[in-house]
């Protein structure tokens, strides 16, 4: 049972597109008390200057985490046993399973093949 919802860059990406789908994901969210949060990484990746204004009403609703040295140095690790070399995707992974979170990704690859190497599974919403 996951506790909360961590939202990747596709999952921003898709909100500033004005995906039904994501929105949806988002507003059942908010609505069951359930803050997303969001990886600065992740918001480094999809944040464009100038106005997004969907991006950023989303993300009014979000929390946004920092990454500690202690994350860094776990995010390092899981990539080190992954494989994969995404240091975002990574820190999503990180900080969802850390949460007990589900995962709103467009890339469900790299997100299943991270879990894998911490031995973990994870719920992964796809937009």
């Amino acid at each position: 049972m996951t506790q909360g919802l961590t939202y990747d860059t596709g999952a921003l990406i898709a909100a500033e597109r004005d995906n039904r789908l994501m929105w949806s994901l988002h507003r059942a969210a908010i609505s069951h008390g359930i803050t997303p949060t969001v990886p600065a990484g992740v918001l480094a990746e999809s944040w464009r200057g100038g106005p997004q204004h969907h991006l950023s009403r989303l993300l009014k609703g979000c929390e946004i985490e920092e990454l500690s040295e202690t994350q860094a140095r776990s995010v390092g690790a899981l990539i080190a046993r992954s494989g994969v070399p995404d240091t975002v995707d990574a820190a999503v992974v990180e900080g969802a399973l850390r949460r007990i979170d589900a995962i709103v990704t467009s890339n469900r690859s790299h997100i299943e093949q991270l879990a894998q190497a911490s031995n973990s599974r994870v719920a992964i919403h796809d937009v």
